[in-house]
């Protein structure tokens, strides 16, 4: 295991080296915050305090949840940086054109036009920051293209636009328009502005804009390249190595009858079972508001005719939803490490019943706290900064405010020590489980830590340095190594049932975990791309997202063990469907993650497809197919393992199983994938602005598109609902303990 363990050790600290150093690059080159925003006369149109409150007005009312800046955050109403540069820009031109040939720009000749555009071009992606004084000077003319923005704002702000899913008066204070429309501003001035030295923005010259020569740069072609080349160099290198491997075949020497039979679950062990209670609670409400998120985008205002916007506007209602998501996927993940710490040390700590009880009334608090706190921060009924504290942060999958974020933090430091002292009687002797064990006990660690991520910003952190550390949370905490602890967790539960070796499950557990990682934690930097990054961000998420990808490939191997294992046996059919749920997981990993993924992840197509409905595609075939099944078949598998010794009616959890797999591909095949297709083909033709704007999104074709979703969400929706009739059921009868 030596050279396993090299090698883990080797990806682990280059990654975060290489990931850390490009962070001092984030923090050094971040898109500034002018001190002042000034006319060639002198005059001062914004200054940093405006910017700030104006990203602090944008976050207490949802930030990230109504529309998107940057192209990150929801899809019904437009990407606010997008759509303030597209009308800047038609402003300038259309008041130039008057001045100029008395007739707006539309109706002037091509010269005209042409001459228009390189004069807007030269005005706007002049870099005229002054890194000495902290002064942005502009032309005049934009100050009054700022105000024609400001006021359309906040038409829409203050008398709502059921096309955008925003309801009347969701903000009416003037003073914070105007500090909302500074901080449109700057994300827009960072998008049309040269880098210093460099022909390309601060956000490389996204959004795609025509108007003023934003289109994709050279390095995003060029890499875009490179990682095609790599992902089929590691395909093949993959398929080499996975040929060369003597595989195990465990059916000659699975026990006759089950390992688990007459076994007694510890008290600590029966208290896990309310989490998987709450977990299928969370599980509906979040498809309930799901179904209400998505109706929003075709009746913008309203559930049906039922004028629902008053209390439960979109930006709530999909705060939730997604938040909603995490927390029942990873209080399933939780859940199936408590069980699994005294099932694999046989011990069961003094006082651990209480621990689970009192970890388990903390996230409730978590969970309800912080949803009251976001209703309260949208509908403006937080003061001062309480918004901040306990209110919404307005970053997609870390909305809590602060506290409860820290609160979060601290109750999963409490499962890590509550994982720990169940875990070290085991880890003390130096038996052949010691290698898997150690990788679960590191996976264990990483997920309390790296949620502390979501502290590292302040209420003025610059969004480019807030965009990184968010993906800390997003992509290493929920998809690295969440990933990892349930490869461990759901190895040991095969090699607890004595169907694969101890042995053989710690070695293909931790290298499989080196090499998801290896492209894993680097391969976080694709979602940087555009975020008033470095171009360096662009290269290395590029190529390390590829080889994200490799092993995904090869998930059909694991699928099919799986199904394998299932059939050794008589007795093994018992555990058939929790094992089918790991099935689907391989599914989902390869179409979600792999496929759909790679989908939008090379950076000549994010630079098009980042923030259209292709990005939901991914999201809700990765999170739900993959993390949200595995919270799933874990859940089964405990409560199998609790009860080994009874039966299933089968015919409930097989209708659930095809359901939620089927509707769930229904969902994204016929609704959001055609979706973001079309949003595609708009965005390359006509850019960026028309493929996110109402008079694209509100067509009949796109309408029923989005009105397709019924049939795979209704399929989906009613499999939920017997699956959580189902877990009630076996879950509600006495356990001994």
């Amino acid at each position: 295991m030596r050279k396993y363990w090299f090698a883990f050790a080797a990806v682990i600290i280059l990654s975060f080296a290489v990931l850390g150093w490009v962070g001092v690059e984030i923090y050094q080159e971040a898109p500034p915050i002018p001190v002042r925003v000034v006319t060639t006369d002198g005059a001062v149109m914004l200054t940093r305090e405006d910017i700030q409150q104006g990203q602090n007005v944008w976050q207490a009312m949802g930030g990230m949840e109504v529309g998107s800046v940057w192209g990150h955050g929801s899809y019904v109403a437009p990407d606010w940086t997008a759509d303030w540069l597209h009308r800047e820009a038609v402003y300038i031109l259309d008041a130039w054109s008057q001045q100029e040939h008395s007739r707006p720009y539309a109706e002037a000749t091509s010269e005209q036009q042409a001459a228009l555009r390189t004069r807007l071009q030269r005005t706007m992606r002049t870099n005229t920051y002054n890194a000495s004084s902290g002064v942005v000077t502009i032309d005049p003319i934009r100050v009054r293209a700022f105000n024609a923005n400001a006021a359309h704002f906040a038409d829409v702000f203050t008398k709502g636009r059921s096309d955008y899913a925003i309801h009347e008066n969701t903000l009416t204070d003037a003073s914070k328009l105007r500090q909302l429309a500074a901080f449109y501003f700057w994300s827009s001035w960072a998008a049309s502005t040269n880098r210093p030295g460099r022909n390309l923005t601060y956000t490389s010259n996204w959004p795609h804009e025509e108007l003023v020569a934003n289109g994709p740069t050279g390095e995003a072609v060029v890499w875009t390249g490179v990682s095609i080349i790599l992902l089929l160099a590691g395909i093949g290198a993959m398929a080499w190595y996975y040929g060369a491997q003597e595989h195990e075949h465990p059916a000659g020497d699975v026990p006759a009858s089950d390992p688990l039979l007459g076994a007694h679950p510890t008290p600590s062990q029966v208290a896990v079972v309310k989490y998987f209670w709450t977990v299928t609670g969370l599980f509906l409400l979040q498809i309930l508001l799901g179904v209400v998120t998505g109706h929003y985008g075709v009746e913008g205002d309203a559930f049906y005719g039922i004028p629902i916007a008053e209390i439960l506007p979109y930006s709530i209602a999909r705060t939730w939803h997604t938040q909603l998501g995490i927390f029942w996927i990873a209080t399933a993940w939780l859940a199936g490490g408590l069980y699994t710490g005294p099932a694999v040390s046989g011990v069961e700590p003094k006082g651990q019943r209480l621990g689970v009880n009192i970890l388990f009334g903390a996230l409730l608090v978590v969970v309800l706290g912080s949803m009251a706190g976001q209703w309260l921060s949208v509908k403006g009924l937080l003061s001062g900064d309480a918004w901040f504290y306990l209110g919404h942060s307005g970053y997609e999958y870390i909305d809590l405010g602060r506290l409860w974020q820290i609160a979060l933090f601290i109750g999963l430091l409490l499962w890590l020590f509550l994982m720990v002292r169940s875990l070290l009687p085991a880890l003390r002797k130096k038996d052949e489980q010691k290698p898997i064990l150690t990788l679960f006990l590191i996976s264990t660690i990483a997920i309390a830590a790296f949620y502390g991520a979501a502290l590292m910003y302040g209420r003025h952190t610059n969004l480019a340095i807030v965009e990184y550390w968010r993906w800390w949370v997003v992509h290493l905490w929920v998809e690295g190594f969440f990933e990892v602890f349930a490869t461990v967790v759901i190895a040991f539960l095969f090699a607890r049932l004595k169907l694969v070796s101890l042995r053989t499950a710690g070695q293909a557990t931790l290298l499989s975990s080196t090499i998801f990682l290896s492209g894993g934690i680097i391969g976080t930097l694709h979602h940087l791309y555009f975020t008033g990054t470095p171009t360096v961000v662009l290269a290395l998420g590029s190529v390390f997202s590829a080889l994200e990808v490799v092993p995904l490939v090869f998930v059909g191997f694991e699928a099919w063990e799986n199904i394998r294992l299932s059939r050794t046996k008589e007795w093994v059919q018992n555990y058939k469907w929790p094992i089918y749920f790991f099935v689907s997981v391989a599914f989902w990993n390869l179409l979600g993650a792999g496929l759909f993924g790679f989908m939008i992840n090379p950076p000549i197509a994010l630079y098009y497809m980042q923030g259209l409905n292709t990005t939901p595609v991914h999201g809700h075939a990765a999170l739900f197919g993959v993390y949200g099944m595995l919270g799933l078949g874990l859940m089964l598998f405990c409560l199998r393992a609790l009860k080994p010794a009874s039966t299933w009616n089968e015919k409930p959890i097989r209708f659930a199983f095809w359901s939620i797999n089927f509707g769930l591909l229904a969902m994204v095949v016929l609704s959001l994938l055609p979706v973001g297709l079309m949003q595609t083909w708009a965005s390359v033709e006509y850019g960026y602005w028309y493929a996110r704007s109402s008079e694209f999104m509100q067509t009949n074709v796109m309408n029923y598109l989005r009105w397709a979703r019924i049939f795979g969400d209704t399929i989906f929706a009613i499999g939920a609902i017997v699956f959580v009739w189902f877990i009630v059921k076996i879950s509600s009868k006495p356990t001994r303990s």
